[in-house]
């Protein structure tokens, strides 16, 4: 019998008041980027989990042969453990550059060449994420948009609603990188938030 069969038979078998109870409409919530529930300590946070973590994979990346680094494996967008790390990176510069309406430009090639410049070129895009996030009030962390930003794809959100698109962004391909790692046979230590 299915999970959600056992929950209804179970419910029919109470008796009519505890099912009255139980049958209450649950309390209803609403979406963490309404009415300015993002804070910047909030928003802070994460990030700064992030990109632990995403030091957690850099420095496990030390351990791969520079060929084994830039190797090609099938099934991935990006499709090597160096152009999964540089497009999670990079990815958090074109969207904060974006909300400031800042030109950016891709990562040279030699930017990318090993573990540890990707860790310098991270660094550098974290702390100009920090900067811009340091000048925002909690007010305008929440507040839409005013108008369409150059190169902007998709609807008008706030800067707290991309933030955190970032940061769900760097943890898809965190799970890939990790997956990539284990395919190279390196599997990769414990990457979750809570430990």
């Amino acid at each position: 019998m299915h999970e959600c069969s056992n929950i209804i038979l179970a419910h029919s078998l109470l008796c009519p008041a505890v099912r009255e109870r139980v049958s209450s409409p649950p309390v209803t919530l609403r979406p963490l980027y309404v009415g300015g529930v993002f804070t910047k300590i909030g928003i802070r946070a994460l990030h700064g989990w992030t990109h632990e973590r995403l030091d957690m994979l850099l420095s496990h990346a030390g351990l791969l042969t520079p060929e084994e680094f830039v190797a090609e494996i099938p099934g991935f967008g990006a499709a090597s453990v160096r152009d999964q790390l540089s497009h999670a990176i990079q990815c958090e510069q074109v969207w904060v550059r974006r909300l400031q309406e800042i030109p950016w430009t891709a990562l040279a090639r030699e930017a990318e060449g090993t573990p540890d410049l990707l860790r310098q070129a991270k660094q550098r895009i974290a702390a100009e994420t920090i900067a811009y996030l340091d000048q925002l009030s909690d007010a305008e962390l929440n507040m839409e948009l005013p108008h369409r930003p150059l190169d902007w794809s998709g609807p008008l959100r706030s800067p707290a609603f991309i933030l955190h698109h970032v940061i769900t962004h760097a943890f898809h391909h965190k799970g890939q990188i990790v997956a990539m790692f284990r395919l190279l046979g390196y599997p990769a230590p414990d990457t979750d938030l809570q430990q």
